[in-house]
């Protein structure tokens, strides 16, 4: 139980990590490094999305035969409706990041800071899902994941969340926040990690057969999260291609960590 602990806070720890650069970066990070740090977590997501989890729950549902496609296609698209369902329910980050900006004083700097925060909090809610329906499958011992494989997706998004820490507690500061409350605010953002996490061993513990599902849940919600938010803002502005060479490094350190470690 206490690996299963670990490994839920290794990516909390990552955010927590990234947002301490507020105590020893002077500025905000320039555009081109954060195009960098985007591709690379981007990278990062869509690698774990597919060998940790979507194989995986292919592989165990191989008993359907040809149907064994179908628990992960379920999941999959569960996880984009539900992503989707949040995008409605909580303000989209570009809309209202550009309506705070048009307003004036002291709300502005206000408006940009929560939805900065929000933002970047629903983008760890399937990430904590990820390593929690990792970790609940080697519990059940019923989903081919192995302590290792489990291992190297928590590194792998720690890793993506060491940057995201950075890239939201970096700007907080530059708007006017203490170095302090710019942390805090940082390391908030990655608490529902662990929280999410939780809460998915608890359920697949008590639903085993639903893993597959749970699995490619969590794929999906990440893939949605890749391709609607990280790929865009990896690939505004001139120089693109620093966003797509981190990309392809994220992707390959996280391939190169799973099998390593699985």
């Amino acid at each position: 139980m206490k690996t299963v602990l670990f490994g839920l806070l290794i990516p909390f720890i990552g955010t927590a990590a990234g947002s301490a650069c507020v105590f020893f970066l002077k500025k905000e990070l320039k555009n081109g490094v954060q195009r960098a740090l985007t591709g690379f977590a981007a990278g990062v997501m869509v690698a774990a999305s597919i060998w940790s989890l979507i194989v995986p729950a292919i592989e165990q549902s191989a008993a359907k035969g040809r149907w064994a496609f179908l628990p992960a296609f379920i999941g999959f698209w569960l996880g984009i409706l539900f992503l989707l369902l949040l995008d409605h329910v909580i303000p989209h980050l570009h809309r209202n990041i550009d309506q705070a900006e048009q307003a004036e004083g002291p709300k502005n700097h206000l408006s940009r800071t929560i939805m900065m925060v929000l933002a970047v909090t629903l983008h760890n809610i399937p990430e904590g899902m990820a390593v929690g329906v990792v970790y609940a499958g080697l519990l059940s011992e019923s989903a081919n994941i192995t302590a290792g494989g489990a291992l190297a997706l928590a590194l792998g998004i720690a890793i993506q969340n060491f940057p995201e820490g950075a890239i939201i507690s970096m700007p907080l500061f530059t708007e006017g926040k203490s170095k302090t409350q710019s942390f805090w605010l940082g390391v908030l953002s990655g608490a529902v990690e662990p929280l999410f996490g939780g809460l998915t061993i608890l359920i697949a513990s008590l639903v085993v057969p639903a893993m597959p599902y749970l699995l490619t849940f969590a794929a999906g919600a990440m893939l949605y999260v890749v391709v609607e938010e990280l790929i865009p803002e990896m690939s505004t502005g001139t120089h693109s291609n620093i966003g797509v060479m981190f990309f392809a490094i994220g992707f390959s350190l996280m391939m190169a960590l799973d099998v390593a470690l699985g």
